[in-house]
């Protein structure tokens, strides 16, 4: 299946508010709970996928009451897809597209994502390197997701670079996103 990447939209942030605010009523009874925008179409100027990310942050504790309060939203659990301290969700609607997932506060998945929305904010060469390669890769009509996250992975690791992440923490989520490494 082909990888749509597009150029940026600022319909996007709406997208996100939209998606926060369907959120909010579930999650009011998991204390602690933050819903925060991810991904690429988390920064403004940075083509993407159209799908909307978002990180439900919650205290370890807490993971079993976000899990239950999504699935009372119509959300359903699909486990945690081969990441720990992550638990993904397939929205009930496509009305926006989008990827949920409930994080434990702190761990290395949550800051990664974290890290990569802030640098890619701030420094516009490497968002716009980011954006080149992206692109590149989508123009194949062959691209497969695995194949497509692998030659991501190179310049995620420069982006990486200027976060406040460790060369271990780094080559572990290479890994994570590129079985070859």
């Amino acid at each position: 299946m082909a990888i749509e990447v597009v150029p940026y939209s600022p319909e996007w942030p709406r997208w996100f508010a939209h998606v926060a605010r369907d959120l909010e009523p579930a999650l009011r009874g998991v204390p602690g709970a933050a819903v925060e925008h991810v991904g690429s179409t988390s920064v403004p100027g940075l083509a993407a996928k159209p799908v909307i990310d978002v990180d439900v942050v919650v205290a370890r504790r807490q993971v079993p009451a976000a899990v239950a309060a999504l699935e009372g939203a119509g959300y359903a659990h699909r486990g945690d897809l081969g990441v720990t301290d992550r638990e993904a969700f397939h929205a009930p609607d496509d009305q926006p597209r989008r990827n949920i997932y409930v994080c434990v506060a702190g761990t290395l998945h949550l800051r990664n994502h974290l890290a990569v929305r802030e640098v890619l904010r701030a420094r516009a060469d490497l968002r716009e390197e980011y954006a080149a390669v992206k692109l590149a890769l989508a123009a194949d009509p062959d691209m497969d997701i695995d194949t497509y996250l692998a030659g991501k992975s190179t310049v995620l690791q420069r982006v990486l670079a200027v976060a406040d992440l460790t060369a271990e923490e780094r080559l572990q989520i290479r890994r994570l996103n590129d079985q070859t490494a």
